[in-house]
């Protein structure tokens, strides 16, 4: 999978815009201002593409993102409090309605800061998914913030408390240093190959023949 193949697609706010396509996908979920857009500009080594923003709970938007020959989905980042009730439900509206539809996806990648035990928000996603029965790994963003002794015990910590749910994966992540960013490339490139089946199709289409439209 080559992550230099990356380039904005579009952002959707309303469900019925999510457009319908052959390839894989691979999600970001995680709280707002966990560090989604910093992951997603360093796997692809790209400095600005996707937007990072300073103010949480900016980006309403489902945006996706060409890589190689999957997407990337950019979920809303959930948690803010300080959003009006009424965007809010606008939010669960368009995140429930993406798991709803019959979709590609490949592998969710859900961001969890390192620094601190998950929240309420964050235990309630890793529920959904678990519920839902949607494959997904973790990212522990911001390691260059925690010191070297502790990052051992924090991901087996995490590792732990991850597990019953159904996580994949456990690793930790630095946009920053680039801790952990040539592993995670491998498991989502693995995740990309799982997907297209032995043969490169997901039972119909080869990778190298997705349509170079959305």
């Amino acid at each position: 999978m080559n992550y230099n193949m990356a380039e904005f697609v579009a952002s959707y706010g309303l469900a019925s815009q999510l457009p319908a396509g052959p390839r894989p996908e691979i999600v970001f979920a995680g709280r707002s201002n966990v560090g989604k857009s910093s992951l997603i500009n360093k796997l692809c080594n790209r400095k600005s593409l996707a937007r990072v923003s300073a103010t949480p709970g900016k980006t309403a938007t489902i945006n996706f993102y060409r890589v190689d020959a999957a997407h990337f989905v950019d979920l809303p980042g959930y948690g803010y409090a300080r959003i009006a009730a009424g965007e809010r439900r606008r939010w669960d509206a368009l995140i429930n309605r993406y798991f709803a539809q019959q979709r590609p996806r490949a592998m969710l990648v859900q961001l969890l800061d390192c620094r601190h035990a998950p929240s309420a928000d964050d235990r309630q996603m890793l529920e959904y998914l678990r519920y839902h029965r949607v494959e997904f790994m973790v990212a522990l963003t911001k390691a260059d913030k925690l010191k070297k002794s502790r990052q051992a015990a924090a991901e087996g910590q995490f590792r732990a408390l991850c597990a019953p749910y159904g996580c994949r994966q456990v690793l930790l992540t630095s946009a920053e240093s680039g801790q952990g960013i040539p592993e995670m490339q491998s498991a989502l490139a693995l995740a990309v190959r799982e997907f297209l089946g032995p043969e490169g199709g997901a039972g119909a289409t080869r990778a190298e023949d997705i349509a170079d439209g959305v």
